[in-house]
């Protein structure tokens, strides 16, 4: 094995478990900033829209993440930029929940159009923000 390949390896390995650990900490932070219980709301009554807004969430967090990998050069720069796309989401549905009041309520009501809303605005600020990482 290459010393180049090496090396490669080790950065995947690094950009790979920082990513899972902050997937990890926006799950436990952004079901709490919400009103709802997303783990209850999935696990234990199976809403779809619990599922739908909270997957949704991850996916845009996930294209954020994806975007400050491939436009960061160094683990450091991952760090702040994966902190930076962590903060946007919960604003993005800080302000999904202003354009939508009672958001928490309808996803707790399992009204698909909140969750697809919640989503939307997720995946769209993930989109944005890691098109804002790019150089």
């Amino acid at each position: 094995m290459s010393a180049e390949t090496a090396s490669g390896i080790v950065a995947f390995g690094l950009y790979f478990a920082g990513s899972v650990a902050y997937m990890a900490l926006f799950c436990v932070v952004y079901a709490r900033f919400t009103r709802h219980s997303e783990f209850d709301l999935i696990v234990h009554e199976h809403n779809a829209s619990a599922a739908i807004s909270f997957g949704g969430a991850l996916i845009g967090y996930a294209i954020a993440l994806a975007g400050a990998i491939h436009n960061t050069t160094s683990i450091p720069d991952f760090v702040v930029w994966g902190f930076v796309a962590f903060v946007v989401q919960l604003v993005a549905y800080g302000l999904a929940s202003l354009a939508h009041p009672g958001l928490s309520h309808a996803i707790e009501e399992n009204a698909l159009a909140a969750a697809i809303w919640s989503a939307s605005v997720s995946v769209a600020a993930g989109l944005i923000s890691a098109a804002c990482m790019s150089p």
